[in-house]
């Protein structure tokens, strides 16, 4: 790795201390994810609107999720997946201390 000096705001470095203790994860390490990001989008070719619109209405409805109130519960499972996104991520970091 290469060590560099950046400069943020007062606003930045709280809600970044507050965003890495929440997930478990150093500063650092959640500024080389936002580059990490940053770098992807950049790359990757922007798909337009109606591109994206095509390709969700090709695939709608070819899959089933075997739950009968997903649609009337989705909130509730979005929410559960993102718990469990959350707990694998922070076992997957500590994992790699």
């Amino acid at each position: 790795m290469v060590r560099t000096q950046i400069q943020l705001t007062e606003a930045q470095v709280q809600a970044l201390k507050q965003l890495a203790a929440q997930r478990g994860a150093s500063m650092a390490e959640l500024i080389r994810q936002a580059i990490e990001l940053l770098i992807q989008k950049v790359q990757e070719p922007e798909i337009d609107r109606e591109e994206k619109r095509r390709r969700a209405r090709k695939i709608s409805g070819k899959f089933r999720s075997g739950v009968p109130d997903l649609g009337v519960n989705h909130d509730y499972y979005l929410d559960e997946a993102y718990a469990y996104f959350h707990q694998s991520a922070k076992l997957a970091d500590e994992n790699l201390r």
